[in-house]
């Protein structure tokens, strides 16, 4: 499976959003989307924490969580079809770890899309959840979308929407750290926002270092002047390049002191996709997805999508 599209879906309040998203997606990217349900037998855990469970063979499955199991994808995919007329949707159901499968489905396709339990540091949709394990590990890109997330709301969020003016697909806003501007990365963002035909945000969030235990603005107040500008060149320097392949993507740039997640988090309110990176570190153990994205994961108000790198 190559060049698609692929919604997670669980059966969850999350998966309708998850899959409309991904459907979304699809027809922009113009590719065929699948629909991909994991499941073990039921068990109590699964009450709380969907894609999580306990091991079972496949012989020990019930007929009636078989059946649950089918529905779940078959009915998404019968509404997005009503929705999305002309577009591609296959459906497959497969028995395993869902981490497993999921990583493996991702590995083969253009992006990967799950859903979101909730926002908040506590209600946030890490939380005992296996996306968790699969955003830390996929070494393609996967994008969660928050519950109740809905075509309209995308156009909600645009600059000079109501007001009597035309909808307008809000901004995709990337967050940049100067010290790994990495091409898969940035290439995502302008793509993404070429495909919506929406202007680019690329947001760099940086601070004054502290020399020898003092600030060195106490000493010269122009210092932090001085690297803001620097900051501020060093951003158009690594789009530039960028900007000559991408020439109807409207570029707005924002050099900033101050914590980048917090810069994100706000960006995200009024922005249609929010785009941040991970590197990627193949440890055997542990998950690993940086303070940045991990802070932006459990609050951003819009979709995210994480796009690994070396």
């Amino acid at each position: 499976m190559s060049r698609t599209v692929i919604a997670a879906v669980d059966g969850s309040a999350e998966s309708p959003a998850a899959a409309e998203w991904a459907a979304r997606e699809a027809r922009l990217r113009r590719l065929p989307l699948h629909i991909l349900h994991v499941w073990q037998e039921w068990s109590p855990a699964l009450a709380h924490a969907p894609f999580t469970g306990v091991d079972t063979a496949p012989g020990q499955a019930t007929t009636a969580a078989q059946h649950w199991a089918e529905r779940v994808p078959r009915e998404l995919a019968d509404r997005l079809r009503v929705g999305h007329p002309g577009l591609d949707i296959t459906v497959e159901v497969v028995f395993g770890r869902p981490a497993e499968v999921l990583l493996e489905a991702a590995e083969k396709a253009d992006v990967l899309v799950v859903g979101s339990r909730g926002l908040g540091a506590v209600a946030g949709f890490l939380a005992g959840s296996v996306s968790l394990s699969v955003i830390a590990h996929a070494e393609r890109p996967v994008v969660v979308v928050r519950a109740g997330e809905r075509a309209e709301d995308e156009l909600r969020r645009g600059p000079g929407v109501g007001e009597g003016r035309q909808e307008q697909c809000p901004d995709v806003v990337l967050g940049l750290d100067l010290a790994r501007p990495c091409d898969e990365l940035i290439a995502y963002a302008f793509e993404a926002a070429d495909a919506r035909s929406a202007a680019l945000r690329v947001v760099h969030g940086w601070s004054v270092p502290r020399v020898a235990g003092y600030d060195p603005e106490d000493v010269d107040p122009g210092h932090g002047v001085a690297l803001g500008l620097r900051e501020a060149g060093a951003l158009t320097d690594a789009l530039r390049p960028w900007r000559g392949k991408f020439p109807r993507v409207e570029v707005k740039e924002q050099s900033m002191v101050g914590r980048p997640a917090d810069h994100l988090v706000e960006a995200s309110q009024d922005a249609g996709l929010l785009v941040v990176g991970r590197r990627i570190r193949r440890a055997a153990v542990g998950a690993h997805i940086g303070p940045v994205t991990h802070a932006v994961l459990h609050h951003a108000t819009t979709p995210v999508a994480v796009v690994p790198h070396l």
